[in-house]
């Protein structure tokens, strides 16, 4: 998503029709992670085995998720606003470095994925 965001920051005001192109392409990078985290992830987080079978469990995972969310669309812009100050070439260098700071701190959780699905594959011998 950085490097796209980059392409974009770089490109974008070519023509109208490329700034609309790469701004949908960026748009599909954003909300398409957005929708698997605020539903799939947190349906698989509210019904892990160590919370039992709680619905309840479901829907605090899932309101701390979105909630969260909402706390990061309203502080970004407010960042975008302070950091538009010094420059709009340093907005787009925000929003690339919260994207790497987010796929740092997903790092970790992909990782463990992976191995618990390959440790879940049958072992074929032929």
């Amino acid at each position: 998503m950085a490097f796209n965001m980059f392409v974009y920051q770089q490109f974008g005001a070519v023509s109208l029709g490329v700034n609309i192109f790469l701004l949908v392409i960026v748009g599909i990078l954003v909300n398409g992670p957005y929708a698997l985290i605020t539903t799939a992830v947190s349906a698989e987080l509210g019904t892990h085995s160590s919370l039992g079978d709680n619905s309840k469990a479901l829907a605090t995972v899932t309101a701390i998720i979105d909630g969260t969310g909402s706390i990061g669309a309203a502080v970004g812009p407010l960042l975008a606003g302070f950091v538009s100050s010094y420059g709009w070439n340093n907005v787009f260098y925000m929003l690339m470095i919260s994207d790497v700071l987010a796929l740092i701190l997903l790092l970790r959780l992909v990782k463990h994925e992976l191995i618990r699905c390959r440790s879940r594959r049958p072992i074929r011998i032929e």
